[in-house]
């Protein structure tokens, strides 16, 4: 499976993460339309979006980077059929070819659930494998919102351990 890079998405494209993610994501983080979902997206600084797609060229996995307060930030979704087989490291490791810092917010509790009834459990074992630090003094809590602030940053040449 290729990963494609781009800047835009088009209309089919966005109508793929919108079901992606109203699929993986907790329900309570739902879009509802189209609309909710381009300003989402036009809130967003210097996008770059990462994406993986089936024989169907159906969306299956989105990695999104952004600028936000002079930080660079993410947000992913892997559709669960193709969970635990190294698409979101993947999609990492491509992200991280041109990025130094990477910042992201994740559930780190197991009570969410999906559109579906499905649990939603936390992917914070994920990102520390994958060289995140959970920064546990930084929260954003909104509603039914439960996330802590998640970042990676890349080793300087020459800096000691």
């Amino acid at each position: 499976m290729e990963i494609t890079r781009t800047n835009t998405l088009s209309q089919s494209q966005k109508q793929d993460i919108i079901r992606l993610w109203n699929k993986e994501y907790p329900a309570h983080l739902s879009y509802g339309t189209d609309s909710e979902f381009d300003s989402y997206l036009a809130g967003l600084s210097n996008p770059l979006h990462l994406t993986i797609s089936d024989q169907h060229e159906q969306i299956m996995a989105w990695l999104i980077t952004f600028t936000r307060d002079a930080s660079r930030w993410f947000a992913m979704i892997i559709d669960q059929s193709l969970q635990g087989q190294g698409i979101g490291s993947r999609l990492l490791d491509e992200a991280k070819k041109s990025e130094t810092e990477l910042n992201g917010w994740a559930t780190d509790h197991n009570r969410d659930v999906r559109a579906d009834g499905r649990p939603y459990p936390s992917p914070i074992g994920f990102y520390l494998k994958n060289g995140f630090e959970v920064l546990t003094d930084t929260r954003l809590e909104k509603g039914a919102l439960s996330t802590v602030k998640i970042q990676w940053r890349k080793a300087r040449m020459g800096a000691t351990q």
